[in-house]
């Protein structure tokens, strides 16, 4: 099933979001996310979460098959055009991750990218997949976080439920969700502060 009331959040938001995002964050951002894509496997599946309005796509490696879900139609139908420009294969598809219709063992890999800061049940949701990768299938994520740094943390945790209502949350604790979710962490880098970070970790053998 799809939380419609999740859906509907990011059909509007879909309409300013690359006005918002494209020509600061996304560019501020950008080389560290094309280094965390490059560990996309010529020869792995691989699932994409979420996909958005399709601005990370260029800094895709060409040439592989991915498999990109988002929970929003009107943000998967701004990624068209980003979609068919891509080298290589993007199969898109509207879902919810909570409740994802792929088999167990699905997946060698998966990417996400400011993606866990707005789903509404971050810990089942990654849960969901650990599920569908494969045993030892990587988890590669780019994600802000909240700051265990006073004045920030307080800041952030202030700011969260409204910026939750239009957007993503403040002060997700997302390292700790993904070891609650049954991940192994193999490394965490942190990229601005301890507010913007790299986490890696792979799915129990």
């Amino acid at each position: 099933m799809i939380d419609i009331k999740t859906q509907n959040k990011w059909d509007r938001f879909s309409f300013g979001y690359n006005l918002m995002v494209a020509t600061g964050a996304e560019k501020r951002w950008g080389p560290t996310k094309k280094a965390v894509f490059s560990r996309m496997g010529e020869d792995k599946k691989i699932l994409f979460m979420a996909l958005g309005t399709g601005l990370d796509i260029e800094l895709f490696p060409h040439h592989r098959d991915i498999t990109a879900i988002d929970i929003s139609p009107k943000m998967a139908e701004r990624a068209k055009p980003c979609v068919d420009a891509y080298q290589g294969n993007i199969d898109v598809q509207i879902m919810d991750v909570h409740d994802m219709p792929f088999e167990d063992n699905s997946f060698d890999q998966v990417f996400t990218a400011c993606t866990f800061c707005s789903v509404p049940d971050p810990v089942n949701g990654l849960r969901s997949l650990l599920r569908v990768l494969k045993p030892g299938g990587e988890l590669n994520m780019f994600e802000h976080t909240g700051s265990s740094h006073f004045p920030m943390n307080v800041m952030m945790k202030m700011m969260s439920p409204i910026s939750s209502m239009i957007g993503p949350a403040m002060d997700r604790d997302t390292v700790s969700n993904v070891k609650q979710a049954g991940f192994k962490i193999t490394r965490v880098e942190n990229i601005y502060m301890d507010v913007v970070r790299t986490i890696s970790a792979v799915a129990p053998e």
